[in-house]
């Protein structure tokens, strides 16, 4: 077999792994093991952001045109980014005992309509509308512990921010203060990293830094939109 075949099943096990770092990440939330949950779903994130490189470096879609990479990797990231988080909302308590299974079936019915939107994504690097990352947001739930009705108010929001056209910031692909953007990224991740290591509450500091990385993302999201909307529609970012 030649190797540059090899190397593209190699990539698409890659991408296929992720199911994988999310089924024993399901496997912790069962047991309420929320260190071990959140630390699975982040190497599944990690899996996430290196495997599209990698692929486009070894031109998978000419090797194995049959198998297509992206359509694994919209199945895996449905389980890893919806699937997962739902049954964390429901299993967590996060929603409540009595409208737990309300708040997840939200989450899988609003994303499904996300990874069906051939739109969700724009030449200039944004997504259209909330580009369901409640794996994200489950992390927030559990760094700052809203209370049931905080946390339902916050899962139907970004329910109903999925078919608002407002743009959401890629940290790579938007070019405009991607070095602020990437580098505000990364002291968020150690953040993360800590506060999972530490198996929660959050410190003060973890979620000073975990709502200013939000103010920013949404802030840079919403700048854009209006820019383009009411200054200038050729404004590259």
């Amino acid at each position: 077999m030649p190797a540059r075949i090899i190397a593209g099943f190699a990539v698409h096990i890659l991408t296929a792994s992720g199911a994988v770092c999310g089924l024993i990440a399901l496997h912790h939330a069962v047991l309420h093991e929320w260190m071990q949950t959140f630390s699975w779903l982040g190497v599944a994130v990690i899996i996430d952001a290196i495997d599209g490189p990698i692929a486009r470096k070894v031109q998978v879609e000419l090797v194995l045109p049959r198998f297509s990479g992206a359509r694994l990797d919209l199945v895996v990231d449905y389980f890893n980014y919806c699937v997962i988080p739902a049954f964390i909302v429901m299993e967590s308590g996060r929603a409540g005992s009595d409208y737990g299974l309300l708040a997840g079936a939200i989450i899988l019915l609003s994303s499904l309509f996300h990874f069906s939107d051939i739109q969700s994504k724009t030449k200039d690097g944004f997504f259209v509308g909330f580009p369901t990352l409640w794996n994200v947001v489950c992390l927030y739930l559990f760094v700052f512990d809203l209370g049931v009705a905080a946390t339902l108010a916050v899962i139907l929001a970004l329910a109903i921010a999925t078919f608002i056209p407002v743009k959401w910031v890629h940290p790579v692909r938007v070019q405009r203060w991607r070095g602020l953007t990437m580098g505000l990224t990364f002291i968020w991740a150690a953040s993360a990293l800590y506060e999972v290591s530490r198996n929660f509450p959050a410190t003060l500091p973890a979620q000073a830094i975990f709502a200013v990385t939000a103010i920013y993302y949404l802030s840079l999201g919403v700048f854009r939109t209006l820019e383009e909307r009411y200054f200038s529609k050729d404004t590259s970012v």
